[in-house]
């Protein structure tokens, strides 16, 4: 199974009622897409991509190639075939302030960068969040934005967080098409990086 020819804009809905980073993927119609779970204690990141909440068929793995830290990398595989997508490469220190992040081919090629539209929204919600009782409305009135930009200049995604308790909620939405297997890889990337974004604020 690739993760292309869906029905935009796709859902991401965190469950908060585990103790895990977990979340559901649905299409425009409500139809499930997957079921995203990263194991838990786990030193190295490990991120399985299920059909669904059944957790009956492991689609996808994403695993970081080191111990975590501020420049790990992470690959995409499909579980099935032993096909590789490439691999997701977090941009250092600068991500502490505005995320940026690259998307190599399976041959280590740069295909796309993924960056946070406004930095500025991050350390507000960062800062706000920090205050008592009005820190948990953040997530109505903070939400930043990511754009996925190719090699050649055109922007071809754009994730949202959406206004929600707890930062519950991103959505996805494709504004031009792509070939399928890049979708597939940019989206795995996307799966990985809203991960990472949530659990840094």
């Amino acid at each position: 199974m690739a993760l292309n020819n869906l029905n935009y804009p796709l859902d991401f809905k965190f469950k908060i009622t585990t103790l895990a980073s977990d979340f559901n993927i649905t299409d425009r119609h409500g139809n499930y897409v997957a079921y995203v779970r990263q194991k838990m204690f786990k030193f190295k990141e490990d991120v399985i991509v299920f059909n669904d909440e059944s957790k009956s068929k492991e689609l996808f793995r994403i695993k970081a190639n080191q111990w975590i830290d501020f420049n790990a990398s992470y690959s995409l595989n499909e579980i099935a075939t032993g096909k590789n997508f490439g691999r997701l490469a977090r941009k250092g220190m600068r991500s502490l302030w505005k995320a940026s992040y690259d998307i190599l081919d399976a041959n280590d090629q740069p295909k796309f960068k993924v960056q946070e539209d406004n930095a500025l929204v991050k350390v507000f919600d960062n800062f706000v969040g920090e205050i008592p009782i009005i820190g948990i409305f953040t997530g109505y009135f903070l939400n930043p934005s990511y754009t996925v930009t190719g090699i050649d200049g055109k922007e071809y995604f754009k994730l949202k967080k959406m206004p929600s308790f707890f930062g519950r909620r991103f959505q996805l939405d494709r504004l031009i098409d792509i070939d399928d297997n890049d979708e597939s890889s940019v989206i795995l990337s996307l799966l990985m990086m809203t991960l990472l974004e949530r659990a840094r604020g």
